[in-house]
């Protein structure tokens, strides 16, 4: 009787053995033949550095296929500002079987539904550039937020400024008389990234020992256009006066920039944007722009992915990636002027 024991159990062993065998193999094959599909929800697709920042996640997707052979499927949505339209195209995107969602909300206090959808299905969210509220990211150890540190931005900002004005403080006060008069183009009202970059530029230059009087400001809603016509306002408004536009993006700066050209503004006003962006960046190098700050868009895009990827294969991020408290990841920046591009 014990001998049969015996059998059996060598048998059960030989058999579990054998079983994991074959289950390792079968899952060796699945990871060799694996495809991941990820959903990418913009708020808007003809922002420049959205789609700045959509090119990079494409690109570090191919680069990812040709290193692992996993097969990576993006699916990219634009729901041209309309947060009714992203929440649908979020719930199409679960229904296609998205193993990862990628979402830059239209509006960041409306992240609830979202994760709402995502918690039901089990999928993941890596929220990017509109943090949702501390509350919403609290709820559930599957979401994550990539971003830039908004009050850096604005201090990298007010420092273009604040060293310019300790080298030639005539470069700034144009009219010598003592101090800068500046406008203000804002972003969106409700985006915590417009806020904490127009307190944090302003109180750098205070900081910086430069005398600033703030002539007037204006919400352009990240938008050139919108941005141009305010300025080309302000220019008959204050005749003379300006002296500086401080602009929470490059769009924004850009737009000043047009509206100074149209008005052929002869004195040499400094504009400073944030963001870095390809045309940002011609601007500064062209002179329209005085300086702005550079985000690292490779990085950017490359932690989206990255995390996106990693919980996709069911792999653990935080032991992958550094993340503050488990949750968030900030990227790098510096501050560019024409001189750092010659």
């Amino acid at each position: 009787m014990k001998k049969r024991y015996a059998f059996l159990a060598a048998a059960a062993v030989s058999f579990t053995a054998a079983a994991l065998f074959w289950q390792s193999r079968t899952q060796s094959r699945n990871e060799e033949n694996k495809e991941i599909r990820i959903g990418i929800a913009l708020y808007r697709g003809n922002d420049p550095f959205i789609n700045s920042l959509r090119s990079q996640i494409e690109d570090r997707a191919k680069e990812y296929e040709q290193a692992t052979g996993i097969k990576v499927v993006l699916d990219v949505a634009d729901p041209k500002g309309n947060q009714n339209t992203q929440n649908s195209q979020v719930e199409r995107f679960l229904s296609l079987g998205c193993d990862a969602l990628c979402v830059n909300m239209v509006d960041r206090s409306a992240a609830s539904y979202v994760i709402n959808k995502a918690m039901d299905a089990d999928v993941p969210v890596i929220f990017f550039n509109r943090e949702p509220v501390e509350e919403d990211m609290k709820r559930w150890e599957r979401l994550y937020y990539v971003g830039e540190n908004a009050r850096e931005s604005a201090v990298l900002q007010g420092t273009i400024l604040a060293d310019a004005w300790k080298a030639d403080p005539l470069s700034l006060d144009l009219n010598g008389d003592g101090r800068v008069s500046y406008v203000l183009l804002e972003g969106e009202s409700s985006h915590q990234d417009s806020l904490i970059r127009t307190e944090w530029s302003v109180q750098t230059l205070k900081d910086g020992g430069i005398p600033i009087e703030r002539l007037t400001g204006g919400i352009a809603n990240w938008d050139r256009s919108q941005a141009s016509a305010l300025m080309g306002q302000w220019l008959e408004e204050f005749p003379g006066q300006i002296e500086l536009v401080i602009c929470n993006n490059d769009e924004m700066a850009l737009g000043a920039a047009d509206a100074l050209e149209r008005a052929e503004e002869g004195r040499p006003i400094r504009i400073v944007g944030i963001d870095g962006t390809p045309q940002g960046l011609e601007g500064v190098k062209k002179g329209k722009l005085f300086g702005t700050v550079r985000c690292d868009i490779r990085e950017y895009a490359e932690i989206i992915f990255e995390i996106a990827a990693a919980e996709a294969l069911g792999q653990d991020v935080r032991g992958q990636i550094e993340l503050t408290s488990g949750i968030y990841y900030e990227c790098g920046q510096e501050a560019v002027t024409g001189e750092d591009l010659q």
